[in-house]
């Protein structure tokens, strides 16, 4: 195969595989064999003349050529998309899909009932929620749009504040009985502390206990749900969401005086898809649900 002939169908396997970074999974979202990916993807090194991946035990990385190969495809993905939006129009409800990328506490508490609510309103659309306890790569495209705890300041994105938030120190009330009082903050000296693992927290805006002066955490987690978890069975204490509390009956604020907290989710894109009025119009559902969303769980705080 020439290098002028190369297909829209290699490049989008190409895609997936770099997303995915390995053959299987890429077949899974493509839906087809893994053999099939395998082979569009040494069709394409064959037509180009050099390795697009190196394989690892990590999986498919992307070689020199396969980034710059990348940067190309993904224009061609955006191309195609404008082109379909601007022919067929979106006239009706939204459809295709969509993939969002979250941190969990987000992506546990509120997304799952803010996109159920707009995927009922859009039978054509499927969403997709991608919840990881790091920061997901929109230039990789494991997501078409994110939700994030802090703004970036640099790349091709554009960013939008969504809401604030808060947290607070929290526990089960049977926890608080059985143990002895908390007055004051030197008081969690006595008490089971639950937290992020220090070395794990991959963004500044998670590192809740350091405004506490807590300097020891007992039970640790890179996950938001864990320590929530950890909280909710009575485990000992720790700062989580005020949106998540209503979904644990028992759990209270402790010291919420004392120690209030307030954070941001962003909405961030690339900037390219402001050309796309689908997308335009599933960001102003999902940042509007989101406020809405956050404003209801809080007051019942």
């Amino acid at each position: 195969m020439a290098v002028q002939s190369a297909q829209w169908d290699d490049l989008r396997v190409f895609l997936a595989v770099a997303r995915e970074e390995s053959l299987s999974a890429a077949g899974r979202r493509l839906n087809v064999d893994p053999a099939t990916v395998g082979r569009r993807v040494s069709r394409l090194e064959k037509a180009f003349e050099t390795p697009l991946f190196v394989k690892s035990p990590t999986g498919y990385a992307l070689t020199d050529a396969g980034q710059r190969l990348m940067a190309h495809a993904l224009r061609v993905e955006q191309s195609l998309e404008e082109a379909a939006e601007d022919m067929i129009g979106q006239t009706t409800g939204l459809s295709g899909q969509i993939r969002i990328g979250a941190p969990d506490g987000a992506a546990n508490y509120l997304l799952p009932q803010v996109c159920a609510q707009i995927a009922e309103d859009n039978p054509d659309l499927e969403i997709q929620i991608v919840a990881l306890p790091r920061v997901v790569s929109l230039s990789r495209r494991e997501a078409d749009l994110v939700v994030a705890v802090s703004a970036p300041t640099a790349g091709k994105l554009t960013v939008q504040k969504i809401a604030d938030y808060k947290l607070h120190l929290a526990a089960a009330r049977w926890y608080l009985r059985q143990h002895p009082e908390i007055t004051s903050i030197d008081d969690l000296r006595d008490h089971m502390v639950i937290g992020y693992i220090p070395d794990m927290i991959f963004d500044k805006e998670l590192d809740y206990l350091n405004e506490t002066g807590v300097e020891k955490v007992r039970l640790a987690s890179n996950s938001a749900s864990v320590q929530f978890n950890w909280v909710r069975r009575g485990a000992g204490i720790g700062i989580v969401h005020d949106f998540a509390i209503p979904s644990a009956k028992g759990m209270v604020k402790v010291l919420p005086e004392s120690v209030s907290l307030t954070r941001s989710f962003y909405l961030i894109r690339h900037a390219d898809d402001r050309r796309l009025e689908r997308m335009n119009r599933f960001s102003e559902a999902l940042c509007d649900g989101l406020r809405k969303e956050v404003a209801r769980l809080e007051a019942q705080t």
